[in-house]
């Protein structure tokens, strides 16, 4: 069943991949703007922090984004092929040589920080 659903979103993914939305790597730093309906409004509420994991898996593929608000680490799971997902910008690249980054979570202030890609 696996092999129909990606036959049957293979159109969707082909026009969500020319947005170039698989450009996001480990460790960048992203501003994702969601769309939020809140009765008959909708607005967009941006995102930011530092991606953390990645889970390739096509038009399921999810990046888990951690930013510090208030001293208190949190992380959101976001579905990059979404209709809810407006944007997705990177701000910045982070120099890493892991795949996950879950050793972040352990990490206050400036020892959260990750270099920047030269």
């Amino acid at each position: 069943m696996n092999k129909w659903i990606q036959k049957v979103d293979a159109p969707r993914l082909e026009e969500l991949k020319s947005e170039n939305r698989s450009s996001i790597k480990v460790g960048d730093t992203v501003k994702v703007g969601v769309q939020i309906r809140e009765g008959d409004r909708t607005r967009v509420q941006n995102y930011q922090g530092t991606v953390i994991r990645q889970h390739n898996n096509g038009v399921k593929s999810t990046i888990t984004v951690r930013r510090i608000f208030q001293g208190i680490g949190i992380e959101r799971i976001f579905p990059i092929y979404s209709p809810a997902i407006v944007k997705v910008e990177v701000l910045a690249q982070g120099k890493v040589r892991r795949s996950k980054l879950n050793f972040l979570r352990n990490k206050k202030g400036k020892a959260a920080r990750l270099k920047a890609k030269s």
